[in-house]
């Protein structure tokens, strides 16, 4: 049985939910980010529950809509493309989610946007900004080293998208004593 589970965005949330699903008796067969099979064909209303309980403690919940279910794949689908992938994007992000979902992109499109407020693309983007400020934050790569990793097609592309997105260039976010960057669920 498969359970989709909001706020997973990172390894150390993979492990938590495994963890914990374990302890409530579960057995997992598979953790993703925001999905997870498990080998139960069904749960029981009080497991439900407990199960939800739980989640809630770490800042997960348990998703039964089916329109919140593919918000969260498509979520998932895009933190692990801007934040674990290490072969950049080949193809168009459209066609990319369309193949890896399996269905049209038009209907993804519609579904995220009611439940989210927000286009793909603009969530992607904002991911991708996140990921160039913690790069930027660490001071290990070059801003050339940056854009190529996350497949911008020039320095300048990207330093346009981070001001437009964050209100400073690449350059004046280094400088910030306080940087604002968000966690991965916040976006």
């Amino acid at each position: 049985m498969k359970l989709f589970i909001k706020n997973m965005v990172c390894d150390r949330c993979k492990m938590v939910v495994k963890a914990e699903l374990i302890k409530l008796g579960f057995n997992p067969i598979l953790v993703k980010l925001g999905e997870v099979e498990i080998a139960e064909n069904h749960i029981e209303r009080l497991k439900q529950q407990q199960l939800e309980a739980t989640l809630q403690q770490f800042g997960f919940e348990l998703l039964i809509d089916k329109k919140q279910q593919l918000t969260e794949q498509i979520k998932a689908t895009i933190v692990e493309l801007a934040h674990y992938n290490k072969e950049g994007l080949k193809i168009n992000l459209s066609a990319f989610l369309s193949d890896k979902l399996g269905l049209e992109y038009s209907h993804l499109s519609a579904i995220f946007s009611e439940i989210e407020n927000n286009t793909i693309e603009k969530y992607f983007i904002q991911q991708k900004i996140e990921k160039v400020k913690e790069l930027l934050e660490y001071g290990e790569k070059s801003l050339s080293e940056i854009a190529y990793q996350l497949n911008y097609s020039s320095v300048a592309h990207l330093s346009a998208q981070f001001k437009k997105t964050t209100g400073n260039t690449p350059t004046e976010y280094k400088l910030l004593q306080n940087t604002s960057r968000k966690t991965l669920d916040e976006i």
